[in-house]
């Protein structure tokens, strides 16, 4: 029999979680992180299969300056696209978050995209995605950063849910996926799907449009593209929750990171965590105008096949940095000559209504 488990909340997932006028939770949240120490019953087939890709990319890296056609590069880059924005804007903001909503034929198209991506069908994604984010940094987060780096980035895949991860993901509300006919096709025939679009068609079109060679259709468009896309994501969860700064809340472990932004366009993690329903990257329009996810929305937005895009309120922002923040906002940090010593004080420390460790 498994072992009885009880996950705390530590963060949220929607705008409805929350529970002060600062969209926060009205508990200090920081002594909730931990990482139980565990024997951990490994995935040899995920372990292998890790192994294999990021060898092959390498040969698929040395491929692209050695033998590849121009035209494969650039699909291979096309096809990252596709799948970044597919899990990015679809599987992420919108079926995780409900940070927007979306017209059957884009829906279909982000399906696609995210089957295309692999990296499990968008019910699995979204449910484990929102156990993060509410028991983020917990025994019950499935990528723990408590754990450390390599856990969080891939380690996390090599070895089997914890009884706490199982039992955060049985606690979340999924009756808005189940209820979504796009959603339960693709759950119906993921195992259908994938293979051809992630494998198949990668490797097929370019050998038939422009005559590329079978080896670099292969290594390049498929299996080196698979490898950093999954590892975008990856960094994301691991190096986005260790280095950087916390401006709207220190209490939590993703940090904004720029040079995370900078490989992977997805980087201003705090931000995402403290307002997670904003379908937006960060509060910043230059950095929202240069991550292709934020600007395919956008354009979405403007045809009208997306709609209701939620964004946090200016003034909600400000009053959560000053709550919550470490004070390294460019706006709203130490150096705001508005902060004066006796708001310092105040806001140095996270103030509750009522401090609460369960």
């Amino acid at each position: 029999m498994p072992p009885q488990v009880d996950p705390i909340p530590s963060g949220v997932v929607f705008e409805s979680d929350t529970q002060t006028d600062d969209l926060g939770l009205d508990k200090d949240v920081s002594v909730l992180k931990k990482a139980t120490p565990k024997k951990h019953e490994l995935v040899w087939f995920n372990i292998i299969w890790f192994l294999f890709l990021h060898i092959s990319s390498l040969y698929g890296l040395y491929l692209v300056f050695t033998s590849a056609k121009w035209q494969t590069n650039v699909f291979a880059f096309g096809v990252h696209l596709m799948c970044a924005i597919g899990i990015g804007a679809g599987s992420h903001r919108l079926w995780t978050h409900r940070s927007f909503k979306a017209r059957t034929p884009l829906r279909i198209v982000l399906m696609i995209w995210q089957t295309m991506g692999f990296q499990d069908c968008i019910f699995e994604w979204a449910r484990d995605h929102r156990t993060h984010h509410k028991y983020a940094d917990t025994d019950a987060d499935p990528h723990n950063a408590e754990r450390g780096l390599f856990f969080s980035h891939m380690g996390w895949l090599c070895c089997k849910k914890s009884p706490e991860v199982i039992e955060g993901g049985r606690r979340i509300d999924l009756s808005d996926l189940y209820a979504d006919p796009v959603v339960m096709f693709q759950k119906k025939h993921y195992m259908k799907m994938m293979p051809i679009l992630c494998f198949v068609l990668p490797t097929v079109i370019p050998v038939y449009f422009w005559d590329e060679t079978w080896l670099n259709a292969f290594f390049i468009p498929t299996i080196l593209r698979y490898t950093c896309g999954i590892n975008v994501v990856w960094s994301v969860n691991s190096f986005a929750h260790t280095f950087g700064y916390r401006p709207y809340d220190k209490s939590l472990n993703p940090r904004e990171n720029i040079g995370v932004w900078m490989i992977c366009v997805e980087g201003f993690h705090n931000y995402h965590h403290t307002f997670p329903w904003d379908y937006r990257a960060t509060e910043h329009p230059l950095y929202n105008m240069l991550t292709p996810t934020i600007v395919f929305i956008d354009a979405m937005a403007m045809i009208g096949q997306a709609y209701d895009l939620k964004t946090v309120p200016h003034d909600i922002i400000k009053q959560r940095t000053h709550r919550t923040g470490d004070g390294t906002h460019q706006l709203w940090g130490w150096d705001d000559p508005e902060f004066n010593e006796k708001l310092k004080e105040k806001y140095s420390r996270v103030s509750y209504a009522e401090r609460k460790c369960g």
